[in-house]
C-alpha cells in the first residue's frame, strides 16, 4: 500500500493479492468493510474490483492503511478475518497510536495459537489477553485479575491442556472454592458430590471445548485431571502439576497462602479472579486483594491485569462492566 499526501488530507491505495478473494477482505455481504467505515466515518474508502482506496485525515488513512496491512498478514496464515477481529484490531491500532505501549502488533496477537481441537482454535483476542498467555509461558506463578467475560480462566485451562499435551506437566489441577453467590454447602441438596458439582461446572464446560469429551472421564479416573474444591488442596505438595485456583477473590487470606504454598516442583500455578465480585461473608477479607500487596516484588510471580476492552462476550458485557465501575467510583466503593 503506498500513501500520497496533499495538504490537510491523504491518500492511499491498497491491492488484494488475487489469490485473496475480496470476501475474505471485505467480509460476506461487506460486513467488514461496514465495521471499517463504521470506525472510520471521516474517511471516504472506495473500492473497485481488488483496489481498495482510501481518502481523508492523514493520520486515519494511515491507520486504515496499517489496518488493511494487518488483516493481509492474518489471511495469509489462513486464520479468517471477522467482525470482532477487525474491530479489535482497530482498537489496538489505536491505542498504538495513542502511546499505550502495544509494541504487539494486532497480527502478532490474532495469529497467536495456545489449542486446536476439533477444527477450533483458541488464541488470545486482544493485546492484554496475549500479554497474560505469555506470562504463563514465562513465569511460575500468575495471577489473572479481570472483570467476567475476559476469558482469564479459560484462556488459562487452554496453556494448561497445551501443558499437559507437550508433556511439560503430568497432571492438571482445577480448583475453586465453593463459596459463591450467597449459597452454602449444606444448604444445597445431594451427596457431597452433588453439592461441589454447580461450583465446579463451568470448569467442566471448559473441559469439553478443548479435549475429547469421551477422554475426560478417563484422564480424571486416571488423576491425569483433577477437578476439586479448594479444601481438598490442604496438606498437598503438587509436583508436575499446572494448577489452576479460580474464582480467587472468595478465597480469605489464610486459604490463599494456604493454596500457593502447595506449590511442587517442575509445576505452574494460575490464579484468577475478579476483586470486583466478592461473594465472602461480611468483614471477610479477599485474600486476591491482599495477596498482591504481599508478593508484588517477588521473582517469578507476575500480575497480568485484564479489562472491560478485554471482553470477549457479547458486546454489551463490556458495556455492562464499565457501567458498574462508573457507579462504584461514584459512590465509594
Amino acid at each position: 500500500m503506498t500513501q500520497t499526501p496533499t495538504r490537510a488530507q491523504a491518500s492511499a491505495h491498497f491491492t488484494v493479492p488475487a489469490k485473496h478473494p475480496m470476501v475474505t477482505v471485505l467480509g460476506s455481504g461487506d460486513s467488514l468493510l461496514r465495521v471499517i467505515e463504521d470506525a472510520f466515518p471521516a474517511t471516504d474508502i472506495h473500492v473497485r474490483g481488488n483496489e481498495i482506496s482510501a481518502v481523508g485525515d492523514a493520520r486515519e488513512v494511515a491507520l486504515v492503511q496499517r489496518l488493511f496491512d494487518e488483516m493481509m498478514l492474518v489471511l495469509r496464515t489462513g486464520q479468517p478475518m471477522t467482525e470482532d477481529a477487525v474491530e479489535r484490531s482497530i482498537a489496538m491500532l489505536r491505542a498504538a497510536e495513542n502511546g499505550e505501549g502495544a509494541s504487539e502488533t494486532p497480527a502478532e496477537v490474532l495469529t497467536q495459537n495456545i489449542l486446536s481441537n476439533r477444527g477450533r482454535t483458541i488464541r488470545p483476542k486482544t493485546l492484554n489477553q496475549k500479554r497474560y498467555v505469555d506470562a504463563i509461558d514465562k513465569h511460575t506463578i500468575v495471577f489473572g485479575i479481570g472483570p467476567a467475560g475476559t476469558g482469564k480462566t479459560y484462556l488459562a485451562m487452554a496453556k494448561a491442556v497445551q501443558a499437559l499435551q507437550a508433556k511439560q506437566v503430568n497432571r492438571i489441577i482445577l480448583t475453586r472454592p465453593a463459596v459463591e453467590a450467597g449459597e452454602r454447602l449444606g444448604f444445597l441438596p445431594g451427596t457431597l458430590y452433588e453439592k461441589i458439582d454447580p461450583y465446579l461446572r463451568p470448569l467442566y464446560d471448559a473441559l469439553h471445548d478443548m479435549l475429547d469429551p469421551d477422554s475426560i472421564p478417563r484422564l480424571m479416573a486416571a488423576g491425569t485431571i483433577e477437578v476439586a474444591p479448594l479444601a481438598y488442596m490442604r496438606g498437598r505438595t503438587l509436583n508436575d502439576a499446572f494448577i489452576i485456583l479460580d474464582e480467587a477473590q472468595n478465597t480469605n487470606p489464610e486459604q490463599m497462602k494456604m493454596f500457593l504454598t502447595r506449590l511442587g516442583f517442575e509445576s505452574k500455578i494460575v490464579i484468577t479472579g475478579d476483586v470486583t465480585q466478592i461473594d465472602l461473608p461480611g468483614g471477610t477479607k479477599s485474600g486476591l486483594r491482599q495477596v498482591r500487596d504481599i508478593l508484588t516484588d517477588v521473582d517469578d510471580v507476575h500480575f497480568s491485569e485484564l479489562t472491560s476492552r478485554d471482553v470477549v462476550r457479547h458486546k454489551l458485557v463490556g458495556r455492562i462492566v464499565d457501567a458498574y465501575e462508573k457507579y462504584d467510583s461514584r459512590n465509594g466503593k
